[in-house]
């Protein structure tokens, strides 16, 4: 270790693997493409935004579910794609609409209410936050709100590689040892064109990463090895 490893963090949207765990074990069940994507911060471009309408529309649901902030695709171009057409900020080209997709997925597979479940107390949450406190090894040390508008759960820096290899190697189980395949299958769709998170992943067989704000970044491969970083 360099520096303070038990300091404490937000992750912020490194923990989006570990929140699709929770998804996958309360039922939701999506080809490894999507759920990738339910792992991502992706770029906003044309193949993140229609497959979240993809993972809304196989539930009955549109863009109009989503509760996300609105906001405009990390993908530059794509970007300026929609200001020059007057699309203007939306929740589907922000980058957490991925993970929002299936939490919306996993609230109707369950018969959970939709326009309540970024709550820190609705049963979606609840689960989610008692999986993070599973592959971590402890409980959040707090619980916030991140920018997207979902609870953000603070821990220990350590904890964050602790959690990632725990989905590598198995120890999460099945379903957590699938999320990180599909990671590892997909690295473009975790991220998008010229992010950190696509590059490595798809430069070293074996392994997934995924960034989050304010400057988190945690990989981990198939035999165990693991890193996180602020």
């Amino acid at each position: 270790s360099v520096g303070d490893p038990h300091v404490t963090i937000f992750p912020r949207s490194a923990t989006k693997p570990f929140q699709a765990l929770a998804m996958v074990r309360a039922g939701l069940s999506l080809p490894a493409d999507q759920l990738a994507l339910v792992c991502a911060s992706h770029s906003g471009q044309a193949i993140h935004q229609e497959m979240v309408l993809s993972i809304l529309a196989g539930v009955g649901l549109d863009e109009s579910a989503l509760l996300n902030t609105p906001g405009f695709c990390v993908h530059v171009p794509s970007a300026h794609d929609s200001i020059r057409t007057g699309r203007g900020k939306t929740a589907l080209q922000m980058d957490c609409s991925g993970k929002h997709a299936g939490m919306l997925a996993t609230c109707v597979i369950n018969g959970w209410s939709t326009n309540d479940y970024l709550h820190e107390d609705h049963p979606l949450q609840i689960a989610i936050t008692e999986t993070i406190a599973e592959v971590t090894g402890a409980p959040p040390v707090a619980i916030s709100t991140d920018g997207c508008g979902a609870p953000a759960h603070m821990i220990e820096l350590h904890r964050l590689a602790r959690a990632m290899r725990s989905l590598a190697n198995g120890d999460a189980g099945s379903d957590g040892r699938m999320i990180f395949e599909a990671m590892e299958k997909y690295p473009h769709l975790v991220a998008g064109d010229d992010r950190h998170a696509t590059a490595i992943s798809a430069a070293i067989p074996g392994l997934a990463a995924k960034d989050g704000a304010e400057s988190i970044y945690v990989a981990a491969m198939s035999d165990g090895r693991a890193v996180a970083l602020k």
